[in-house]
Parts: C-alpha cells; sequence; structure tokens
C-alpha cells in the first residue's frame, strides 16, 4: 500500500501536480477536512495495508460538503481544468 503512495506521490510530481496539491491542502477546504480525519489512524491503516479502513475514513470524509468540495477541486485538478 505505501509503494502505491509512492508511486502516487512519483507522478503528481512528474506531472507537475505537487504545488498545486500542497495548495488544496493548505487552503481553507483543505484544513477543514484536515481536521475531520485522524492522521494518526489514516497512517496506520496506510502502512498496514488496511484498505478497508481507509476507505471508510474517505466516505466519512467524502460525505460531508467539504470533504465533495476538495474532491471536486482535485479532480479538477487532475484533468488540468
Amino acid at each position: 500500500m505505501m509503494q502505491n503512495f509512492e508511486k502516487l506521490g512519483q507522478e503528481l510530481e512528474r506531472m507537475g501536480k505537487t504545488e498545486d496539491i500542497k495548495k488544496l491542502a493548505e487552503s481553507d477546504m483543505g484544513l477543514k477536512v484536515s481536521r475531520m480525519v485522524d492522521a494518526q489512524a489514516v497512517e496506520a491503516a496506510a502502512r498496514s495495508g488496511d484498505s478497508q479502513s481507509l476507505q471508510r475514513m474517505l466516505s466519512q470524509v467524502l460525505s460531508t460538503e467539504e470533504g465533495k468540495r476538495l474532491a471536486e477541486s482535485v479532480q479538477k485538478l487532475m484533468q488540468g481544468k
């Protein structure tokens, strides 16, 4: 699982999207969403390969308006819009 995250990071860097993703994460919307999750729980689930827990956490975030807006912003960014 961690290898997938590393590959994702490398792909974002290759596409020149790393700074844009950081800006989104540090935006008001990104900070609101980050307060919704337990970073240690996310890291533990990712390190152990617990995809069910990660999926559950993501679903909880995406069920909020802030989470939906952030996901839409990431999607637009990745599509180059």
